[in-house]
């Protein structure tokens, strides 16, 4: 029998803006400008730290002790994750994982991504990819078309799947891509804040059946960074327990063997979606009905509406009903799902993206997306899977266990000291920020570029 976990708590979070891969901003500028934002949000400095995960797919194999030696030079132990789509929640599954059994008290979590513009590519062509077998059930049941983006055909087809199985219908993929394009714009984050009709959506250019382009999530670059502790480190201050979100249920789960049982749904990781929600909710002591909001990997339009189902917020072969009926969004639906945008249109820089997730709920929890709050909060449940495969479910609560109140900006910026609130401003920081939570043990030589990005973020403060 496991030892009962301790419970473990997210104390900050902070993120870049997700923007086009232009190759303007370096990974190390993301991951620094991420990771000062987590601690200031946190009130700690970097010598309050025991550990550093850094979370990131595309890049050599140390950027994680690039991205962290710019907060500081301790000595601590840095761990670099890539683990596809999800590697930035299997960050925080480590994280937990550490401070639940009592290996550490406050683990600093930063993901950050440099992508290329276009379709996800691969590197190494002179090995087996990862998920080759996929591509090769995929093959065998479906095709493989020539000219449309791997991962396009793989999506689509589930949605295809869907609609033959439960009669589902391409205009109710396009509107659950309308939904994330209307929820984006409260999000100063998101990569994209354009509203589209669903006439828009369905005209625009065709990717892979059922899906268009405004169904798909795009490339981007970003950066998402999380502070998590232990009881013991929040008792140590009391000041910050009212800002505090427990990870109240998570698991991280990889493919059974429907995997392979030639239903494309079962190839984009229903079994291990199912089995996660199943296991956090459990943990939690909760149904799934009692989230209000949650934010889904919706990489495509036809994962989101699988996962709806997968996750049991509708019942099996009924997602498209609820989505029809507004039940993912606001004005009295059961759900608000992604109120972020979702990677939709948020953007998805692969190792920023389960953090980010994390950030918006814990928002949401506080009170501070007070543009795009829920009523009646008291938890919120995360979703982010990768292919390979990896599926992490988290439900957060607050800690005093009560529903998140609305808090006026106003109010946040003083209890912060950062004179904003970040949920709803997307700032940069001050060098005198920066310099209140970096360690003292250091060397100015780890910084490099990164002093130019400091010095702009705070012109624009």
């Amino acid at each position: 029998m496991a030892p009962q976990k301790k419970p473990c708590y997210v104390l900050g979070v902070g993120m870049t803006k997700f923007i086009k891969p232009r190759g303007k901003v370096d990974y190390t500028e993301l991951g620094y400008e991420a990771g000062i934002k987590a601690l200031l949000d946190a009130q700690i400095t970097y010598d309050d730290v025991d550990q550093g995960i850094a979370c990131y797919c595309y890049g050599d194999s140390t950027c994680g002790q690039r991205v962290f030696y710019q907060f500081g030079m301790t000595q601590i132990p840095i761990i670099n994750v890539n683990n596809n789509c999800s590697t930035g929640s299997t960050g925080l599954a480590m994280a937990r994982q550490l401070i639940s059994a009592g290996g550490a008290d406050c683990i600093l979590v930063v993901g950050f991504e440099k992508m290329m513009p276009g379709s996800l590519q691969s590197f190494f062509n002179d090995r087996e990819n990862p998920i080759g077998t996929t591509y090769a059930m995929m093959a065998s049941t479906r095709g493989l078309a020539a000219k449309a983006p791997g991962a396009a055909q793989i999506f689509g087809n589930a949605g295809k799947e869907y609609m033959e199985k439960y009669g589902a219908k391409p205009e109710d993929f396009g509107e659950i891509a309308r939904i994330n394009h209307a929820h984006s714009v409260n999000n100063p984050y998101s990569q994209f804040q354009d509203v589209y009709t669903l006439e828009e959506i369905m005209s625009s250019t065709k990717i892979f059946e059922p899906l268009t382009k405004l169904q798909c999530c795009p490339t981007s670059d970003g950066g998402a960074a999380a502070v998590l502790v232990s009881q013991e480190f929040l008792d140590a201050r009391p000041e910050l327990k009212d800002r505090a979100v427990l990870i109240a249920g998570q698991c991280l789960a990889t493919d059974g063997p429907s995997l392979f049982s030639k239903s494309s749904i079962d190839l984009v990781g229903r079994e291990m979606t199912e089995r996660a929600a199943g296991v956090a909710l459990g943990e939690a002591g909760i149904k799934v009905e009692d989230c209000k909001v949650v934010e889904l990997h919706d990489c495509f339009s036809a994962n989101e509406m699988c996962l709806l189902d997968a996750l049991g917020l509708a019942e099996k072969g009924k997602a498209h009903e609820l989505v029809r009926a507004g039940g993912i969004t606001y004005g009295g639906g059961k759900y608000v799902v992604n109120p972020s945008g979702g990677l939709i249109s948020k953007g998805h820089p692969l190792g920023a993206t389960g953090i980010a997730q994390c950030a918006e709920l814990v928002w949401h929890l506080r009170g501070w997306a007070n543009n795009r709050g829920v009523k009646g909060t008291r938890y919120a449940l995360q979703h982010n899977l990768g292919l390979g495969g990896a599926a992490v479910v988290t439900v957060y609560k607050r800690a005093d266990g009560k529903e998140a109140k609305m808090v006026d900006s106003g109010t946040v910026g003083r209890v912060n000291g950062l004179g904003y609130n970040p949920a709803v401003e997307a700032k940069g920081f001050t060098e005198e920020q920066a310099e209140r939570v970096r360690s003292k043990r250091r060397n100015e030589w780890a910084l490099t570029s990164t002093l130019k990005m400091m010095k702009a973020a705070a012109a624009k403060a």
